[in-house]
């Protein structure tokens, strides 16, 4: 049965999210990236060294670590200059509430074109039934004069659907995908919710047969 649940991030724009099954991870771009770094994990509660102080896995580190403790102010210092400037003009934040619950590890980095690189994670929180949900989003950095910042994620949030790519440089594409996210979820509610419901009337009509 398809499950509308509320794990954080993917919430990241007022909860995204949603499924029928567990994530999987996907490209957030359709370039083949030039190299690619030794995976790094590590535990959110705080367990696990990055081996580099300025690197994509050791952003993504602190930024999750910070949205996951509510350090707003950390996650959106983490964020490209972009989209701080951009999310500061509509009054809109990317960072979703904290969560005591949720645990998450930084995996594979690879470097794309320019100065920009994915990082592939996981990120487990509990479901709105209280059960453990892992999602795999990989997160799009861009490289700053700051360092490396987060300026958009890749998320596969209906199984049967290639993955939702956010950028949030450009909030209007954005929320549209937000908004279209939210429409399916409610149509695909809508059709599983028919279907019972037939299923339903025909076991009542043949029980009445016999």
């Amino acid at each position: 049965m398809c499950r509308m649940h509320g794990t954080i991030l993917w919430a990241i724009l007022v909860l995204i999210a949603a499924g029928c099954t567990k994530q999987t991870g996907a490209d957030p771009s359709a370039k083949t990236p030039q190299s690619s770094d030794a995976a790094t994990a590590t535990e959110g509660d705080g367990a696990g060294e990055v081996a580099q102080a300025d690197s994509p896995a050791t952003s993504v580190h602190d930024f999750l670590e910070a949205v996951r403790t509510g350090n707003d102010e950390k996650a959106t210092m983490l964020l490209s200059k972009l989209t701080r400037e951009k999310m500061a003009s509509l009054n809109r934040k990317v960072t979703p509430p904290a969560s005591d619950t949720a645990r998450f590890t930084v995996g594979k980095v690879e470097y794309l074109d320019g100065d920009r690189a994915a990082v592939a994670c996981t990120w487990t929180d509990l479901d709105v039934e209280g059960q453990p949900k892992t999602d795999e989003p990989i997160w799009v950095l861009r490289h700053e004069a700051e360092g490396w910042r987060v300026a958009g994620l890749a998320l596969k949030v209906f199984p049967d659907q290639p993955p939702v790519q956010l950028n949030f440089e450009d909030p209007d594409e954005m929320f549209r995908k937000e908004q279209w996210v939210e429409e399916e979820i409610r149509r695909r509610m809508e059709k599983e919710s028919g279907g019972l419901q037939a299923q339903e009337t025909e076991k009542q009509e043949k029980s009445a047969l016999r």
